[in-house]
């Protein structure tokens, strides 16, 4: 694992060092989107340079990007001064939308472009290479040393506006300035990480870092923290659960987010809101289990797969037979299944040598063996379906009825 992950950590610790400054400039100036907007017009201009037949990797694609993100840096540049007649906010979305629309027309006429749109979105950093990493740090490196040398004019531009609009061609100098190089990091980003991921970086750890501290040195050393913590969680989850790297990352970002906003919620409450808000719940969902039982009920099902007892107390004996042997035939599938994947990825890793023939065999085992236990699932399904008909009355109506009452002795009260 460490040998797999060592790289990708090392090139999101260093995603993480830029982006989270630039973030803090970006939220001071409330142009939340303008990484996102920025992003796509690189990867229009990289759908131009594909369409003209160079690689995705190549440099031509590099200066490409590198050339519309530039352009889109000035346009945001000069529009700022004009804040009061146009938001900046809506210029950054005309020019995300029509980014996106164009590199939809342009893919459309390339080949694969559907697989290429795919990779400008979740990127590649679980490929990066240690010369991927160290012209990252160079550049980035360069362009920190630029920020901090001229620290005074940029943080002003962006969290002093009012005091830089006294001196209008300075404060344009300086938005340039900013704009130019934040196009010139994300270009060189999104090559590696794609639009999501770095949009995460950007916007993420400073956002949380502004909740929990006040002066700017603080809260970017903690949203260095962070951006490193998630970046090791979500690649740490993507290992243990096989899943793509970087819309892992962007998923630890996100749950982060939930979890400070959850925290901040429960601080607020009292036991009177706890009691109504439970109140509320237990009616929303017992209202769906009584009058429709046979739709969809994500909760029930999510309780059902951690307590089993919720649903085999409303089957018979022999249901709950039946069932007990569908789940063990799963089970086992899964594990064959899940068996036969890793040793899938040690002949695609090279570490078991295996024939062309084998290799081969092995492909189509795994891809017909998914569907063998559909029998045994259309079973639980209709064991569920049987279920759910008597849990209408046996948990749907109990609740209902707690939670109503609940809710109008709290509001009477009140």
């Amino acid at each position: 694992m460490i040998e797999l992950l060592l790289w990708p950590l090392i090139a999101g610790l260093v995603l993480t060092g830029i982006h989270a400054y630039f973030g803090l400039h970006v939220l001071a100036r409330g142009v939340i989107f303008v990484d996102l907007s920025l992003a796509q017009v690189a990867a229009l201009g990289l759908t131009v340079a594909i369409l003209a037949g160079h690689p995705v990797h190549s440099e031509a694609g590099y200066w490409y990007a590198l050339g519309f993100a530039i352009a889109g840096a000035v346009l945001f540049a000069v529009a700022r001064p004009y804040e009061s007649a146009l938001p900046q906010e809506a210029v950054i979305g005309i020019v995300y939308a029509v980014s996106a629309a164009l590199s939809v027309i342009v893919l459309d006429r390339a080949p694969l472009g559907a697989e290429h749109i795919k990779q400008l979105l979740i990127g590649s950093i679980l490929t990066v290479t240690p010369a991927d990493v160290g012209l990252l740090a160079l550049l980035y490196g360069a362009i920190g040393m630029l920020h901090f040398m001229f620290r005074r004019p940029l943080i002003e531009a962006s969290f002093h506006p009012h005091a830089a609009a006294g001196a209008q061609r300075r404060a344009f100098f300086w938005d340039v300035v900013f704009y130019m190089s934040f196009a010139l990091v994300v270009t060189s980003s999104v090559r590696i990480a794609g639009v999501l991921l770095v949009f995460s970086y950007l916007i993420v750890p400073a956002a949380l870092a502004g909740l929990l501290a006040a002066e700017l040195r603080h809260r970017l050393m903690l949203a260095w923290g962070l951006g490193s913590l998630l970046t090791a969680i979500g690649l740490y989850a993507s290992w243990t659960w096989d899943l793509p790297t970087g819309p892992a990352i962007v998923t630890a970002f996100g749950a982060a987010v939930a979890l400070v906003a959850l925290a901040g919620a429960a601080r607020r409450l009292t036991l009177k809101r706890i009691g109504i808000l439970a109140s509320a719940l237990a009616m929303l969902t017992g209202l769906p289990l009584v009058a429709f039982p046979h739709m969809d009920q994500p909760w029930l099902d999510a309780m059902e797969d951690v307590a089993p007892v919720l649903q085999t107390a409303f089957l018979d004996p022999g249901e709950r037979m039946t069932r007990t042997e569908a789940v063990e035939a799963i089970d086992k599938a899964r594990a064959e299944l899940a068996r036969l994947s890793a040793l899938d990825q040690d002949v695609r890793w090279g570490k078991v040598d295996m024939g062309a023939e084998q290799t081969e065999r092995l492909r189509q085992y795994l891809a017909g063996k998914s569907e063998i236990s559909a029998g045994d699932q259309l079973v639980l399904r209709h064991l569920r379906s049987k279920a759910r008909e008597r849990q209408r009355f046996g948990l749907g109506v109990p609740l209902l009825l707690a939670g109503a009452s609940g809710l109008y002795a709290l509001l009477r009260r009140s």
